[in-house]
């Protein structure tokens, strides 16, 4: 256990090295150190250290820790998944009703934590072009790698703000006064750096361990990327892929061993070991678990709308979701660990599954009108629930069908059901009868701060 704490310290320290000037996000101040961020890229050793750094600090990042200021939570509550327990948490329950205040300090460290990441990985792309040192084919998956994270990193910005600028760069003038870029635009970097990263990488997992990008990592978000922008036959070129490497993927029969470390339905998961502390236990684990003893810290919960639309005998009912008799609450359970300090590390937070490829491809092959290999993907993921087959009697059912089957698979990871709800315009039909609602309540707003930083910022439309 102290090797292990050794690596994390030097690993930690490798990532304030990278982490200069991003308090500030998309205005960053002049770099201070630049000496000493040249000096990582003089060895093969540093810049791979370097690199894990990135990888560590998606674990230390609010929007991407499963922490309270994460995606999986407050795109959760704004969703029709979770609720809070603790009310008079006001910034929490801005997300729940749909009324954030462009002031609200989880929004901006959504924001702000995601642009952290960005700047991080253009500063590691530049000091590895810069670099005399680095091999040519390390060099290439390090960048395959970082350009990853930045696509994951945008992707999540992009469909949570709509038009959010575009940096590529370290250059503090050209960041503080850059415009919102088009979703399309964006859009297009994110498609850039995928294909990129999916042609270099390698299928294998270059530290052994599912918490770096492989070639399939990269894949598998290209096809939620083209899912997103409807463009059905490359959704389904790309799932397809993922499910045919059976070799390294495999659908888990026991729901309990899904969310484990490196399991065989990780594509690419988070480590905790990224906290640099002393804890192994997943923060979605810490926040979603409510403890049977300590009930009192609890302050979220899983609707019950949500855990009333499980039928009985439904596998991931009694697996991945729990309840707790003192507070009348049901929570999620996917992760089963609240608080460990145990090595080896037993659960990874999960961002991408094998699960969600095969409802990818369905939903890709209904919209190409190939209704039977859709609901075969469809019941494979029912059929691991223990569901029986879904016939479905038109496209418009198979449709609502894996709607349904994408919220019961996918809840609290990610955000899946808040953009699942937005990207298929059915959230009018869930929040319609909510008189606060109102269509501009899809996109969140844009910082005050950073409108206040940079007068080149738009706000979005409604704040």
């Amino acid at each position: 256990m102290k090797s292990n704490r050794t690596i994390i310290k030097i690993l930690f320290a490798l990532t304030v090295v990278l982490h200069f000037g991003c308090e500030d996000l998309v205005s960053i101040d002049v770099p201070t150190n630049k000496l000493v961020r040249s000096q990582v890229f003089d060895s093969e050793q540093t810049a791979i250290s370097a690199l894990t750094g990135i990888y560590n600090q998606l674990y230390l990042s609010a929007f991407s820790n499963g922490s309270w200021n994460s995606i999986s939570v407050v795109s959760g509550l704004s969703s029709d998944n979770l609720k809070n327990i603790n009310t008079s948490n006001l910034d929490r329950m801005e997300f729940q009703e749909h009324q954030i205040n462009p002031e609200n300090s989880y929004n901006l460290e959504l924001w702000s934590s995601a642009y952290n990441i960005i700047y991080m990985t253009n500063a590691f792309l530049e000091g590895l072009y810069n670099s005399e040192k680095i091999s040519p084919d390390l060099a290439i998956q390090l960048e395959g790698e970082a350009r990853f994270v930045r696509a994951f990193t945008y992707f999540n910005l992009v469909n949570l703000y709509g038009s959010v600028p575009l940096i590529l760069t370290t250059n503090y003038e050209r960041n503080a006064l850059a415009e919102n870029a088009g979703i399309d635009i964006v859009y297009q970097q994110i498609i850039d750096d995928l294909e990129f990263s999916s042609e270099v990488l390698n299928p294998s997992y270059r530290t052994g361990e599912r918490i770096t990008a492989n070639k399939f990592a990269a894949t598998a978000l290209l096809a939620r990327v083209y899912l997103y922008n409807e463009e059905w036959q490359m959704a389904e070129m790309l799932s397809t892929e993922v499910i045919n490497e059976s070799s390294t993927y495999q659908i888990l029969d026991s729901l309990n061993t899904v969310f484990l470390a490196n399991s065989r339905e990780a594509i690419w998961q988070i480590s905790p070991i990224g906290g640099g502390g002393i804890a192994t236990n997943t923060n979605d684990g810490n926040i979603f678990v409510i403890d049977p003893v300590f009930s009192f810290f609890a302050s979220i919960q899983l609707r019950e709308g949500l855990v009333n639309t499980f039928q009985e005998e439904d596998k991931r009912l009694a697996n991945w979701i729990g309840y707790n008799e003192s507070l009348n609450a049901y929570f999620a359970h996917k992760y089963k660990i609240r608080t460990s300090s145990d090595f080896p590390i037993i659960e990874y937070s999960m961002v991408l599954r094998l699960a969600e490829q095969y409802l990818i491809r369905a939903e890709a092959r209904v919209h190409q009108g190939k209704l039977s290999e859709a609901q075969n993907d469809l019941n494979i993921i029912r059929e691991r629930a223990n569901l029986l087959p879904f016939e479905a009697q038109s496209e418009t059912m198979l449709l609502d069908e894996l709607f349904i089957q994408r919220q019961k698979e996918l809840f609290t990871e990610w955000g899946h059901r808040w953009l699942d709800l937005k990207r298929s315009k059915r959230a009018q039909s869930i929040f319609g009868s909510d008189p606060l609602w109102d269509s501009g309540d899809l996109l969140y707003p844009i910082p005050t701060q950073e409108l206040i930083k940079n007068p080149n910022l738009t706000q979005n439309d409604g704040y």
